[in-house]
């Protein structure tokens, strides 16, 4: 039992470890600064293809993507890790083999579309070196799982046609399975790769801009004043700014060590235990993935699989990320009334009058991300000009501070804004040119030569944040590939739908087990794309809205760093709280009950996100019946909350823990009977928790006396 523990450890360890590679700094050596401007490289022709200044066609662009991110890993990782000269030497040869594949498909790019199908022995060759080393960096960057699944899935491409019916095929050539898989826009340049390439780079860019410009502070800064001295606010600052970070960052892992170095030790501080302190903040980070508008890259990934605009996801995605969010609130909420965790003194905390004023600027790029989403502008153009506009902001806010106070800044700022407005009219030539001009301003005041820095860092560092994605992505591609070229989803789709005809409830169960086990040891973006390719379509022929199961299959990908036994986001928190990860697993699941709850609900009550009422609006109307649902979830999940942590407005007995957990439990379901045994179980529980309350304030008035 030791040893197994031991083994674990050793795993997470190694896991965490290749991690918080990624989270230093480029190096200050020959390779280091060699790998600097790869990076550099790769973000300014992400930047250049998806502003339109060059037009590739868009394999090319996927090819010479994947071949930044082979080129880059294998070094990189190889260099921080302080490996020898031997090991150094593999990884750049490694990294060559990478460039070579992507200027293969750039050289051969025409040839190759004349003679699809039908590939000569070096395409072969090309292809099967393309497939060797997204495998091996995958491998050398996230571990082990996800190779061995694309593995089995390429294995099953190859020899299916042995296996008994019916799991077999009708049996593919190698030359075909490696001409799906390594050529056109099915295998590991399919879609996963197209949208890595183009809307998921820009956004983790645009989140590396605001982070290197102090928005981190900034979100600090606003929730230490919002929340900072109200009834346990050490963790309320926590869920908002780990929140609010989630909005612009694609990782829920990354916002734990970053967020976490901060929030986890306020915790602390202020009373909280060391293992709920970090699931508070492993929880917070984790829900970012679902709060609009990024939503860790995976809202662009299902608008661009169902073919459905991008706000018809974030449609379904806010109320449920709404209420996740409350219920993380309410239960630490709980926690401090059980323990009696006060706020910060008023004196003490930030204003977040002052950080907005001196920061406001930030917030402007945010604002207009949003309104171009929302307005009907496709993610890629509003990235490019959400990033944009971010460079205009921070390059301009450093020349204006050499401005005189007053008019003359005032004009600077409105000649900024009309700029940025020609951009509509005119296109992206005025925001380069604009670009150009305030470089060179930069270029020659100090503080100026600083910013500089500055945007050239998070250049690079943003590359480097993408390469787990955009490797996941090449590599999720060949499972992809594989349903697509043999049709394996049909029988674990058919396994489930056959499941779903005697329980729907079961069917759902199954593939929350699904989504849970392959979250344990890959990212949430390729767990989204295998789980939804292979549920989603079983789910829809059983009657669920298909934007609805595929948020459902997404919100368990996200829970799978939060549940034991791998909890990646928990053991990312473990050394900032020196605390187990297991232990902070087992608090992280208590605070995000909501996310166990409201998929679930939602499949019952599709209005929960938004989509068709079904009967109950056919009976009351859709206004109504949207708000119905909404108020029954805020209802399940707070008598869910007060079992879990056992504190209403007294610390709970056993039978009143199992009380509101049977009421919560019974307002799960979309029967009639079911909601009315809920609403009087809750009833019940309400009227139990307010006499013993005012029994025992009464208590304490007597006292004194």
């Amino acid at each position: 039992m030791i040893n197994d523990t031991n083994e674990q450890s050793r795993a997470m360890s190694a896991e965490l470890h290749r991690h918080d590679a990624l989270t230093q700094a480029f190096p200050a050596t020959w390779d280091g600064r060699i790998l600097f401007a790869i990076a550099l490289a790769f973000s300014v022709f992400q930047i250049a293809t998806a502003a339109h200044l060059v037009d590739f066609p868009s394999q090319i662009v996927r090819a010479v993507h994947v071949g930044f991110v082979t080129v880059l890993v294998f070094p990189l990782l190889a260099t921080l890790a302080g490996r020898g000269a031997a090991a150094k030497i593999i990884a750049w040869g490694l990294a060559f083999l990478g460039a070579a594949v992507a200027f293969y498909q750039c050289y051969e790019y025409a040839e190759l579309l004349v003679r699809a199908g039908d590939p000569l022995p070096r395409d072969i060759v090309f292809g099967v070196v393309a497939l060797a080393v997204v495998f091996a960096a995958a491998w050398a960057l996230m571990g082990p799982a996800l190779p061995i699944i694309s593995g089995v899935f390429l294995a099953y491409s190859l020899l299916g046609e042995y296996l008994p019916p019916p799991f077999d095929h009708r049996g593919y050539d190698f030359s075909q399975v490696i001409d799906h898989m390594a050529y056109g826009t099915e295998g590991i340049y399919g879609i996963p790769t197209f949208v890595s390439s183009t809307y998921v780079f820009l956004f983790i860019l645009f989140g590396a801009f605001l982070e290197k410009a102090g928005m981190i502070r900034l979100f600090n800064d606003v929730s230490l004043s919002f929340v900072g001295n109200k009834r346990g606010g050490a963790a309320k600052v926590a869920i908002i700014s780990s929140g609010l970070m989630g909005t612009i960052s694609g990782s829920g892992v990354a916002n734990v060590v970053t967020t976490g170095q901060f929030t986890i030790p306020l915790m602390k501080k202020f009373g909280y235990r060391p293992a709920f302190a970090g699931g508070v903040e492993a929880t917070a980070s984790m829900g970012g993935q679902i709060m609009p508008p990024v939503m860790g890259a995976v809202a662009f990934i299902m608008a661009e699989t169902l073919g459905v605009e991008y706000y018809e996801v974030v449609k379904a995605a806010i109320i449920p990320a709404i209420l996740y969010f409350a219920s993380a609130f309410w239960i630490v909420h709980l926690e401090a009334g059980k323990y009696g965790l006060l706020g910060l003194p008023k004196e003490q905390l930030p204003s977040a009058k002052a950080a907005i004023l001196e920061q406001w600027h930030l917030i402007l790029p945010l604002a207009a991300l949003v309104w171009l989403l929302f307005s009907g502008y496709t993610p890629l153009f509003a990235g490019t000009v959400g990033l944009a506009f971010t460079g205009l902001l921070i390059l301009g806010s450093s020349l204006a501070l050499g401005l005189p106070a007053g008019v003359i800044r005032i004009i600077f700022w409105v000649g900024l804004g009309l700029v940025a407005a020609a951009f509509f009219q005119f296109g992206i030539g005025v925001i380069v040119a604009a670009l150009t001009l305030l470089i060179a301003g930069n270029a020659f005041l100090k503080g100026g030569r600083e910013t500089l820095v500055i945007c050239r860092d998070a250049l690079a560092e943003g590359a480097k944040t993408a390469l787990p994605v955009a490797i996941a992505c090449a590599l999720v591609g060949v499972i992809i590939g594989t349903m697509t070229l043999t049709g394996a989803a049909n029988t674990f789709g058919q396994f489930i739908v056959s499941v779903g005809g005697k329980s729907l409830f079961l069917s759902l169960l199954l593939t929350m087990v699904t989504c849970l086990v392959l979250g344990m040891g890959i990212p949430t973006i390729p767990n989204y794309i295998i789980t939804s390719s292979i549920a989603g379509p079983a789910l829809l022929e059983l009657g669920v809205p298909l934007i609805v199961s595929h948020m459902f299959v997404f919100y368990f990908g996200i829970l799978a760093d939060l549940t034991p036994p791998v909890a990646l986001a928990c053991f990312a928190a473990a050394p900032i709280a020196r605390e187990s990860g297991l232990r902070i697993s087992i608090q992280a699941i208590k605070v995000a009950a909501a996310g166990f709850v409201i998929p679930f609900m939602a499949i019952y009550s599709p209005a929960l996100m938004l989509q068709d009422g079904g009967a109950l609006a056919g009976s009351i109307g859709y206004p109504a019946a949207v708000a119905y649902i909404v108020v029954k979830t805020g209802l399940a999940i707070a008598l869910w909350g007060t079992a879990v942590v056992g504190f209403a407005a007294v610390r709970l007995r056993a039978f009143e823990r199992v009380l509101a957990a049977a009421a919560a439990f019974t307002l799960l379901a979309a029967l009639p009977v079911t909601d009315e045994v809920g609403f009087a179980l809750s009833a019940a529980f309400a009227v139990l928790i307010w006499r013993r309350a005012r029994h025992a304030a009464g208590g304490q008035k007597a006292e004194p006396a």
